[in-house]
């Protein structure tokens, strides 16, 4: 891994001076890796972010994606029984949201350009089904905890280092239970408070082995995987019940 790191620093140092001036930007950002494939196993990963900028200034890191549908559901007891009460529908979810930055948000940028930009958890636009339900802002709180309960939200930003005043690097971890799909890496290049330079690079998350076979053939024959399933549970009742009649 150090190694990796050290081979990146060297190629964006060496090409630092070349870059900016054949792109015309002022940020170039890229990642060490843009596919992470998930195995039987799979225990989370770290995806190196580096990049070069045309002088100093500081860096906003937002990697999110892809949107879903999702429910939330409350549940209360009712005669000593844990039942489903209420639920409320939001749309357009991030099934992943981190963030990075070289300095605490809050000192880069004002609040209306960070909620422009939905720079922070708290400015994530979660659309609800129901927008004039009374029990709104219950139902998004839990939808947040929840995701920073599974780390698919980062509760903290990762903190973005400098090597001199152009060179930067961040290490993004990925949680075991991330979600396959295409993930968009933000990079935002931040002076006096204003953006000057975006960049944007793509993360594929997928699986990749039998595993990946069998998700694949369980999302495309449902019914046939379900079948098979319950004559495998069958099967291994069985054999079970043998072994327990020999002792």
């Amino acid at each position: 891994m150090r190694i990796r790191h050290i081979i990146a620093a060297l190629l964006v140092s060496f090409l630092a001076p070349v870059l900016p001036a054949l792109a015309q930007t002022p940020l170039i950002a890229d990642l060490d890796d843009h596919l992470i494939a998930i195995t039987t196993g799979f225990a989370g990963a770290d995806v190196l972010l580096f990049g070069t900028t045309d002088g100093p200034g500081d860096v906003i890191v937002v990697v999110k994606g892809p949107v879903d549908a999702v429910d939330v559901v409350r549940k209360e007891r009712v005669a000593g029984i844990w039942i489903n009460r209420k639920s409320l529908g939001f749309q357009n979810v991030p099934a992943v949201y981190m963030m990075a930055s070289s300095k605490p948000i809050e000192e880069l940028l004002p609040e209306s350009l960070r909620a422009n930009y939905q720079m922070g958890i708290e400015n994530i636009r979660l659309v609800a089904v129901a927008p004039e339900d009374p029990d709104l802002a219950t139902f998004s709180d839990a939808l947040i905890r929840t995701k920073q309960t599974t780390g698919l939200f980062s509760a903290q930003p990762a903190r973005i280092l400098f090597i001199g005043d152009r060179l930067f690097r961040v290490n993004l971890r990925v949680p075991s239970s991330v979600p396959t799909g295409t993930y968009l890496a933000e990079v935002y290049l931040v002076r006096d408070q204003k953006i000057v330079g975006a960049q944007t690079t793509p993360l594929v998350i997928s699986k990749i082995g039998f595993g990946a076979d069998i998700y694949d053939f369980a999302h495309r024959h449902a019914a046939a995987y379900g079948v098979i399933a319950v004559l495998v549970a069958l099967f291994a009742g069985w054999l079970a019940h043998l072994a327990f009649r020999r002792r």
